[in-house]
């Protein structure tokens, strides 16, 4: 187990519908989440937020904005003890076409208020929460 924070990335993406996107991993315990992941030695963080989102679901991403920031200290829905610092954004995407990882279970693409319908894990629903507050549902 690692014995120092691990710094991540994740963000909030609307599709050319409107829509957001949300996926399912096993490691959020079968949770909803948003795609995203760690950032690797001397990358910046919107660098790795790039990455990640063409590793795990195939979308380029623009238009990326800070959103928030949280500490996951022991969070209790994943799948082993971690700390993290999630580091969080909003951004778009002109496809909503997912190429899906190995990590990846299943997603969807929803009306951004219909996200907070979701089964999230505890750390995503203060980022649909600041996005519905920052642009609207």
């Amino acid at each position: 187990m690692a014995r120092y924070p691990i710094p991540t990335v994740g963000a909030l993406v609307r599709g050319p519908s409107g829509r957001v996107l949300l996926v399912r991993t096993t490691k959020w315990k079968g949770l909803w989440g948003v795609p995203g992941g760690k950032v690797d030695w001397g990358e910046r963080l919107e660098d790795a937020l790039l990455r990640e989102f063409r590793e795990e679901v195939g979308l380029a991403l623009e238009g990326v904005e800070w959103a928030l920031f949280q500490e996951a200290i022991f969070p209790p829905d994943f799948y082993k003890p971690m700390h993290f610092l999630l580091f969080n954004y909003f951004a778009e995407s002109s496809s909503e076409a997912v190429v899906p990882n190995e990590e990846i279970v299943e997603w969807a693409w929803v009306p951004p208020r219909a996200a907070l319908d979701y089964p999230l894990n505890v750390h995503t629903t203060p980022l649909v929460e600041r996005y519905l507050e920052v642009k609207g549902g």
